[in-house]
């Protein structure tokens, strides 16, 4: 029964990761998680992200 629980709590987790990775391109980021991400590609070019 514990490792049921450890693997829905883990499958929870890679969810809500996904989720958040789709809504954030939905919104136009070019790299998730970079400070910069709506405006990195056009207007940063030293924020360390590629922009692809």
């Amino acid at each position: 029964m514990a490792n049921v629980i450890v693997i829905l709590v883990v499958l929870l987790i890679l969810g809500l990761a996904a989720r958040y990775i789709v809504r954030a391109k939905k919104r136009g980021e070019t790299c998730v998680g970079c400070p910069y991400a709506k405006e990195c590609a056009a207007k940063r070019s030293g924020c360390g992200c590629s922009g692809k």
